[in-house]
């Protein structure tokens, strides 16, 4: 473990420039789903937690933050008439935008396969701030799912979030990337602590186990700003489990598919947690 978490060299060629802080009660209540890695299931993550969390009875928005490989309209099996690219671009209203999903939240869904949006121009900046500071008072909670890994663009939906939630799984590659990705809030964005869910995890305890080994590379390797490590807070663990593969292939959410399932129910508690630690106490 130690050895596939040993600090990778490459980082960003340039910083995401300086963005200067969202309103405290705006950013309050929005939280980057992200990962170091690709197809660890960030997408299924951010989707069922969105709907875990309206059962719980908040108004959640997902803004689909993967401005280039959008994939959420695959995983809610939706046909929107109304992108961010048709918002980007003039060609809609941001209202147009927003649709109900499967499960009783909003989404916001970006179109795939836009090279344009692969790199964080001014424009590009200019209209997803636009956007989130438009939306994020009309809900209680808003989950950027962001794409994966450090680009500027990753790292700049990432700085719009007051709350990260890293996913991973128990594979080396995963964890590398997610120890890179962690590295990189440190030290770029000045982040005190990340948090952890670990999708696909074989055995119960898992997730806890990976988060305190990657904590003690992150004690020895990473110093913030105020001189301590980098916290790693674990939120949870959801278990392999055949029920979230053949939800995937229907496109059907899994909470509503299969609610009893093992996966299912580790969602349900993820959304306890989330709620308890993040956002009851923003509202007491």
């Amino acid at each position: 473990m130690n050895d596939a978490l040993s600090p990778p060299s490459s980082a960003p060629a340039t910083p995401p420039a300086a963005l200067a802080p969202l309103p405290g009660p705006l950013a309050a209540r929005i939280i980057a789903v992200t990962s170091g890695k690709g197809g660890v299931g960030k997408t299924f993550v951010s989707a069922n937690l969105a709907a875990a969390l309206t059962r719980r009875g908040y108004r959640v928005l997902v803004l689909d933050a993967d401005l280039g490989l959008a994939n959420l309209d695959v995983v809610l099996n939706l046909h929107p008439k109304v992108t961010l690219h048709d918002v980007f671009t003039g060609k809609a209203q941001l209202d147009d935008a927003v649709i109900e999903a499967p499960g009783g939240f909003s989404v916001v869904l970006a179109g795939s396969g836009m090279v344009e949006y692969s790199r964080l121009t001014p424009a590009v900046r200019s209209e997803f701030l636009n956007v989130i500071q438009t939306l994020a008072p009309r809900f209680d909670v808003v989950l950027l799912d962001t794409g994966a890994g450090i680009s500027d663009v990753v790292l700049f939906s990432v700085s719009l979030a007051s709350e990260v939630l890293i996913v991973a799984t128990p594979e080396p590659t995963s964890l590398t990337d997610a120890y890179a990705a962690i590295k990189v809030l440190a030290t770029q964005q000045k982040r005190q602590q990340v948090r952890l869910v670990v999708n696909q995890a074989a055995r119960p305890g898992d997730g806890r186990a990976i988060t305190s080994q990657l904590q003690q590379v992150l004690d020895r390797f990473v110093t913030t700003d105020s001189g301590r490590p980098m916290r790693l807070v674990h939120m949870g663990d959801i278990p392999a489990d055949m029920s979230v593969r053949d939800a995937v292939m229907r496109r059907q959410l899994l909470m509503l598919h299969m609610p009893g399932c093992p996966a299912a129910l580790a969602i349900a508690q993820l959304a306890s947690k989330v709620d308890t630690t993040l956002l009851a106490p923003k509202g007491a």
